[in-house]
């Protein structure tokens, strides 16, 4: 239907999301700080599309770096992650892409090569990397979305909140995914879509994607959730993540936690879709993920119309905390994790310790 984020010999490729519905228009960002600029104002959001825009933007900044040795080369990489690393603070796929694409450059330059052999290898070697976080994060969403499929109900209402579909991935999405895999599987599901203020990615990308899609989806405000959970009109929620605790703390668009608590109070049951690299084993807790903070225009203001007085306060952290105890089970592309998650997640990470050497990275200030 459409691509994300892409590669092209031009630059990096992307649907540019703040002007959807409206318009399905694309922007090639041309240099690294264009990627940068692109994650912060949100023409590309989504922990897994984070990631991938921050390998890809990593592998751009790279390649055409102007250093002619290794030491001007290693320099210029410190900058540009340092770039990439501080557009937003709370989707940890930003810093596993970036530690990840350190990782790769740190091995081209150890090799026996001689220096300019070492410098078109490096450039080469993280152009080939950001395609392939492209690459696997399609595949995970598909993985996650066979395991989650199972878990949802074979007829009724999902309620979503938020956009967790191909938009925030480089495609089929988390959340999104896992209703596109039941529908597959012959399941007759619709979709009861948040709007998801202050940003409307219910709103304005998930009834977009699940529409064209041909998914039965239905609108409502985010203070009508409660209302239909107590009517008994869904059957189910699914949301995605952007950061998850070791204790299965999780981090996601604000108001999901305003949802899960009242998906508890009614008896639904509440899932999280989310790839191992949104995990990070290295919080104990959710009272540990960094909240980002927006603009409050964000808040007094739609589509750039005043709908506040000019004079007013306004606050918008970007994200909340859902706490364990809401959570009825995590998907991710290894499997499903159920209560106790300090045991489940781990287990699921096995030794890879997903993200807590990027996560540790980005507490202590260092790309």
């Amino acid at each position: 239907m459409f691509k994300t984020i892409e590669w092209t010999d031009e630059g990096v490729r992307m649907i540019d999301q703040t002007r959807l519905p409206r318009e399905e228009v694309y922007v090639t960002c041309r240099t690294h700080a264009e990627v940068a600029e692109a994650i912060r104002s949100m023409v590309i959001r989504g922990a897994p599309a984070i990631g991938v825009a921050a390998a890809m933007g990593v592998a751009l900044g790279v390649k055409d770096s102007p250093a002619k040795t290794l030491a001007e080369l290693g320099a210029d990489f410190d900058r540009i992650a340092e770039t990439i690393s501080r557009t937003r603070p709370t989707a940890v796929n930003l810093f596993w892409a970036v530690a990840r694409m350190r990782h790769v450059f740190e091995e081209a330059l150890a090799g026996p090569q001689a220096e300019a052999e070492k410098l078109a290898l490096a450039r080469s070697r993280l152009v080939e990397e950001a395609q392939r976080v492209l690459a696997e994060d399609i595949a995970i969403n598909r993985a996650m979305g066979q395991h989650g499929a199972a878990l949802l109900p074979d007829a009724g209402t999902i309620l979503t909140h938020c956009n967790a579909g191909a938009l925030a991935t480089a495609g089929y999405g988390t959340a999104l995914g896992v209703i596109r895999a039941a529908v597959a599987a012959g399941k007759k599901i619709r979709v009861f879509a948040d709007e998801t203020r202050p940003f409307l990615q219910g709103a304005r990308l998930t009834a977009w994607e699940l529409a064209a899609d041909g998914i039965p989806v239905t609108l409502i405000t985010d203070n009508m959730a409660g209302h239909f959970l107590k009517q008994g009109e869904i059957r189910a929620v699914i949301v995605g993540a952007d950061r998850v605790a070791a204790n299965g703390d999780v981090a996601n668009k604000i108001g999901t936690y305003s949802v899960a608590v009242l998906a508890k109070e009614n008896g639904v049951p509440f899932y999280v879709a989310a790839p191992i690299s949104t995990l990070d084993l290295s919080l104990a807790s959710g009272d540990q993920i960094p909240i980002e903070e927006r603009s409050s225009a964000e808040v007094t203001q739609l589509a750039g119309t005043p709908i506040a007085p000019a004079n007013v306060a306004a606050r918008h952290p970007a994200f909340d905390v859902t706490p364990h105890r809401y959570i009825t089970a995590i998907v991710t592309e290894r499997g499903v994790a159920r209560p106790p998650y300090t045991e489940s997640l781990k287990a699921l990470a096995g030794s890879t310790r997903a993200g807590s050497t990027a996560a540790a990275r980005a507490r202590n200030g260092d790309p």
